[in-house]
């Protein structure tokens, strides 16, 4: 990401936060403290990093919106069981974002590997993309622009925001690999009582 940046200037913070808006490992801790730094060093400026950064990641976010909307139940009909889905979920997705939909795309902007993957349960949920815009724009603003201050305050140190974002990555993928055990665990289990019962009733026929 930073040999990109150095190459290609503010081009390469718009398609990098691009792909830090899609489902892409890119975390935005690798791309907006560097481009911070660079504006304290006078090759980057303020304005500039703000707009483009904020555009990347708006149209990554569209594209996994789009993804989810247009996919919908018929994704979910053919590749749902790859991911742990059913129309089920689909349903129940729909009816969070109608209760809370703003609020989570709003504050999931400043949670790592989450904020990578939210667009395509709104998108399923249909919400509405006007709203879903604004509020990932103003997130993402707020993330990138705060990224960025604290590139400029450590300046040659920006790479310390890595390090210890790392952490954090780490913390939640262990949370979110342990909730998809369980939920797999859930599953077999209910599976296997669900034939266990067809057993009984055949037997007892």
């Amino acid at each position: 990401a930073v040999q990109f940046i150095q190459s290609t200037g503010y081009a390469s913070v718009f398609i990098l936060m691009i792909l830090e808006s899609m489902v892409f490992p890119l975390p935005s801790e690798a791309v907006m403290p560097f481009a911070g730094w660079l504006i304290s060093t006078g090759n980057f400026s303020w304005p500039l990093v703000f707009l483009f950064s904020t555009l990347g990641s708006i149209v990554g976010s569209l594209i996994s919106y789009a993804a989810g909307y247009f996919g919908g139940k018929p994704f979910v009909r053919k590749f749902g069981k790859y991911l742990f889905l059913n129309e089920h979920h689909l349903d129940v997705t729909h009816r969070f974002f109608n209760q809370r939909g703003a609020v989570t795309i709003f504050i999931c902007r400043f949670i790592p590997v989450v904020r990578h993957l939210i667009s395509i349960p709104a998108g399923f949920a249909r919400m509405n993309v006007w709203l879903f815009s604004v509020l990932t724009i103003a997130g993402a603003a707020l993330w990138n622009g705060f990224l960025a201050w604290v590139g400029t305050v450590l300046q040659s140190h920006w790479d310390v925001v890595m390090e210890y974002s790392h952490i954090i990555d780490y913390v939640i993928v262990v949370a979110l690999v342990g909730l998809v055990a369980w939920f797999v665990i859930r599953q077999l289990r209910l599976r296997k009582a669900a034939a266990g019962g067809q057993d009984g009733t055949a037997g007892g026929q």
